[in-house]
Formats: structure tokens, sequence, C-alpha cells
């Protein structure tokens, strides 16, 4: 889990939207089915049921990319400078806690961003952002603890047609106060009788699939997602951290004579650590903060408009 939680605080408000090269609205909503919680202790000792505790979860998703300037390179690529807006709400059904649990989750982003070519091999990411991060909807309780800046700065290196690897910093205020984080980039793209298709960016996404025609794609995908509330509990600055991996079939229907497009995924939540740590460098590190939903169902609706 530390290494999850890692990843997600590196990404918060990161690269929003460097991939689009058009204006493009997306939405998505995501089930997450029951399944009982766990604490994993450190060490090799067996995981431990916590009582008769357990919970499922929906979250909405959207978000609002739009480029402000682009032009094509010399070698063939977009120049962009643009704007990303993201929203994702969490509701959790949780039964038979003995303590407290956070019930909901809001999450609100906005972030500006810049892609442009170095040379031919390279090539620069750049972003800019802040959002809130909330445990409730309710903004009569917002202050500046809710509030977290962020910016990153990614180097990518083309190694072929396919194939992209990078790195670089992310910069954020997830500790309460500035903190550098290492940062990963990867997509290979391969496009043949299957597509195969590996990126970290924005959280994970791998999938396989097979284009049956121009307007249906069926892949089979593995996706890491999740979202983050900070707050106060007990006079001490908390971090409650929400994060799942999903496996499972997603098809996707482009619909004809227009820019929508419709996807779906049927499958099983594989992990799903959600905990309270410390807003600290020493809690996210803890190694006594494993506590996790079991296997269960999964199932997501999604749709993307470009125009």
């Amino acid at each position: 889990m530390r290494t999850i939680s890692i990843i997600m605080l590196a990404n918060l408000t990161l690269l929003i939207g460097v991939k689009v090269q058009a204006q493009e609205l997306s939405l998505r909503t995501e089930y997450i089915g029951n399944s009982g919680y766990y604490y994993l202790p450190p060490g090799e000792k067996p995981k431990e049921k916590i009582g008769n505790a357990e919970g499922s979860a929906i979250i909405y998703k959207g978000a609002l990319k739009i480029p402000l300037a682009k032009r094509v390179d010399q070698y063939n690529r977009p120049q962009l400078w643009g704007m990303g807006l993201g929203a994702a709400y969490a509701k959790f059904n949780n039964d038979h806690f003995t303590q407290e649990m956070v019930s909901e989750i809001m999450n609100l982003e906005l972030g500006f961003y810049h892609a442009r070519s170095l040379s031919e091999k390279w090539s620069l990411k750049a972003s800019l952002g802040m959002g809130l991060f909330m445990p409730t909807t309710d903004f009569s309780g917002l202050n500046f603890r809710h509030i977290l800046f962020s910016g990153g700065v990614v180097l990518i290196r083309h190694l072929n047609s396919n194939l992209d690897l990078g790195g670089g910093i992310a910069i954020n205020s997830s500790l309460g106060y500035p903190m550098v984080f290492p940062t990963f980039y990867l997509r290979w793209d391969f496009r043949g009788k299957y597509d195969v298709n590996i990126e970290l960016v924005e959280g994970l996404d791998a999938s396989i699939g097979y284009e049956f025609t121009d307007r249906f794609t069926l892949a089979y995908a593995f996706e890491m997602n999740g979202q983050v509330a900070l707050l106060k509990r007990g006079g001490e600055d908390l971090i409650f951290s929400h994060q799942y991996i999903v496996t499972g079939f997603r098809p996707e229907i482009e619909i004809r004579e227009s820019r929508f497009s419709i996807m779906g995924m049927a499958g099983l939540n594989l992990y799903r650590p959600a905990s309270f740590s410390e807003r600290s460098l020493k809690g996210v590190f803890a190694s006594d903060n494993d506590y996790y939903f079991s296997v269960s169902p999964y199932v997501s609706i999604g749709l993307k408009m470009k125009f």
C-alpha cells in the first residue's frame, strides 16, 4: 500500500490533460461492490479481519480538458498550452465499523499544462494546479487545510513510435508543506490486430484490446485510481486515502456520425486500500495503517465527447 500511496500523492493534480489535443469532456460512474475490511500487519503476519466491518462505494467523476493554444512542430508533435477541470465524488456505504470512517469524499481540481518538443527524441511536459480535497460536500466547512497546490515537470524520451518513457519531479503540499516526489511516465501503444496500451500518467491504465469494427473495441484492462480527503480529527491533521485497483473487460462504442463514445467496464476490484494516515512524511511511510477492503465486483460506465 505504501507504494500505491506514494504514486497517488505524486500524481495529485499533476499533468492534467496532457494527452488531449482537442477539447474533451468525460463523465464516468463507478460502482465497487460490498466486501470485508481487513488489516495487514507489518512483517509476515497474516491479514486480520476487522470485526464485521464491510463496505461498498460509488464514484462519480468528470473532467473537461481545454487546449488554449496548439500547433504541430517540425517533429509532428503538438506544442500545447491548456487547462483542465476535474471533479470526483465518492460515496461510501460503510457498515459495522466501531471507529469513525469517512463517508464521502469530494475532489475538485484546476490545472494548467504545457507540452513541447525539445528535440527529435525528447519532449517536456509540465503542469501547475490546485485542488480541494474534502471529506464532505459542505462548503461551509472549507478552510485552507483542504487546499492542495501542485506542479510538476517530466522529461520524456521517445524511444520509438510506440514507446515513450520518462521521469521527473512533482511538488505538492499534500503533507502540509511543499514536498518533492519523483514521478514516472510510461506510454506504450502497439497497434495491430490486437491493440496493447500501457500508461502510467494519471494513475495506471493497461489494456489489450481488439477492434471488431471501426466503431466497436473490446479490451481487457487493468486500472488504478483513487481519491483523497484532507481533514483534521482530534486536533491532528490527517490524510484519508481511498484507492482501488480494478480489472475486467472494457467495451467502447463510438456513436456513428457524432463525437461521442460510450465505454464501460465489468470485472473485479482486486484491492481497495482505505485508511487514515498522519499528514506527514512519517505518516505516508508508516507500516501500521495498511487497511483495505477485499475483492469485490466492479462495474463502470462512461461517456466521452470531443468538440
